[in-house]
């Protein structure tokens, strides 16, 4: 299972090469992440598809390891929507918050090391929930759920 740095890193690099489309591999992992990007607007579009092109047609019938997410990216005024894209929680390094943690950082409020979201940032939280496995912070504390922070978006 890929982890989300390499997610992370493609998106980055793909806005930065001015690039219009993106295939990333098909796992629960990235599509709970670019869901959340594309609730609030850092991406315009995901589409099932297969190595060979974004349409579920390809993606009903190529195999598993064949199978890919299409990401459309999204700019304004020729500049990426999403700028940055960084870790909270890394492989060596797990960062898990409770409810009352991910209020202070939503809130303006440093914890742990974990600098507060600013205007317009996002946080990415990967929770026990199995319904809700992928949430962004203000869903999470909205849901009375904590987790583990894996990203924060801007």
């Amino acid at each position: 299972m890929p982890l989300p740095f390499d997610l992370c890193a493609r998106l980055q690099n793909a806005f930065r090469a001015r690039h219009q489309r993106l295939a990333v591999e098909h796992t629960t992992q990235n599509l709970g992440i670019l869901s959340i990007l594309l609730r609030h607007g850092f991406i315009s579009n995901i589409t099932r598809g297969s190595v060979a092109a974004p349409s579920a047609e390809h993606f009903a019938a190529a195999p598993e390891a064949q199978r890919r997410i299409w990401v459309d990216l999204k700019y304004r005024d020729d500049l990426p929507v999403l700028n940055q894209m960084s870790l909270i929680s890394k492989p060596s390094k797990k960062v898990h918050m409770e409810l009352g943690e991910l209020r202070l950082i939503c809130s303006g409020r440093r914890t742990k090391t974990v600098a507060p979201l600013g205007m317009g940032e996002i946080a990415v939280v990967r929770t026990k929930n199995k319904e809700n496995e992928w949430v962004e912070a203000r869903e999470a504390m909205q849901l009375k759920l904590g987790g583990e922070v894996v990203c924060r978006v801007s």
